[in-house]
């Protein structure tokens, strides 16, 4: 049997980590209402409005929350 390297070989994906947290972000929103989540809620807690800003002096990844109403 082998087992992992203490010490940090864990290889991270970051998309898989952001779906993770989405679906966290959801669960907290349901059990914190009294009924069913709109789709208008469900759209807003996973940030559906939000927009890629490719021109963002930040670098590759930026987003600018423009989150419609």
């Amino acid at each position: 049997m082998r087992v992992a390297p203490v010490g940090g070989t864990a290889v991270q994906d970051h998309v898989a980590l952001a779906e993770i947290e989405l679906c966290g972000e959801l669960i907290i929103a349901a059990s914190a209402a009294e009924e069913r989540l709109s789709m208008e809620s469900i759209d807003e807690v996973l940030r559906v409005g939000e927009e890629r800003d490719v021109s963002n002096a930040d670098g590759p990844g930026s987003v600018a929350r423009s989150i419609s109403a």
